[in-house]
């Protein structure tokens, strides 16, 4: 691992980097390992979801907080193995939420970094589990450093937690 640095991602709203700065990600046609887990919601992202979908078809509780449903799927090139995959992601693979309306939770816009804050920083990783399933990293000239504004919505500096994770 490269030595964290400091990096100003929207005006005002700096994150610790803790990943080589050289790590490109791209998302790749056929690769929806990210859709097969259960998406947990921040509040914030409940109202815009709301416009898009019905919340009582789309989400259920998880240890106590909203998240994206998993549903099973037909086609299995698009699932984990118990058959399920998130409830936005279409047969063609792609994201009803993406695709269709152009807007993500903050969740998915993060993948497949984690955030964490620690010391009253966010800090910034690129998920263990991603090194090993993500087909996306390191396939491309876009630097996730470069780019962490697309990664990293505003929103995440207004919450008393943005972590991207949680103890179960």
């Amino acid at each position: 691992m490269s030595e964290p640095r400091r990096v100003e991602v929207h005006p005002g709203c700096e994150a610790v980097v803790e990943f080589d700065p050289d790590l490109t990600f791209e998302c790749v046609d056929g690769c929806t390992w990210c859709c097969h887990r259960g998406v947990l919601l921040y509040e914030e992202d409940l109202p815009e979801l709301a416009e898009r979908a019905s919340l009582d078809d789309a989400t259920t509780d998880v240890h106590g907080r909203a998240a994206v449903r998993r549903e099973e799927k037909d086609r299995r090139e698009h699932v984990d193995v118990d058959g399920r995959a998130c409830y936005f992601l279409r047969e063609d693979g792609l994201c009803a939420l993406h695709a269709g309306h152009d807007w993500k939770p903050a969740r998915c816009s993060v993948f497949p970094l984690e955030v964490r804050v620690e010391d009253g920083d966010i800090r910034v990783s690129v998920r263990d589990s991603a090194h090993d399933y993500c087909d996306g990293l390191n396939v491309s000239e876009r630097r996730v450093i470069d780019n962490l504004d697309a990664f990293l919505p505003r929103v995440l500096w207004d919450l008393s937690d943005p972590a991207t994770g949680i103890e179960t």
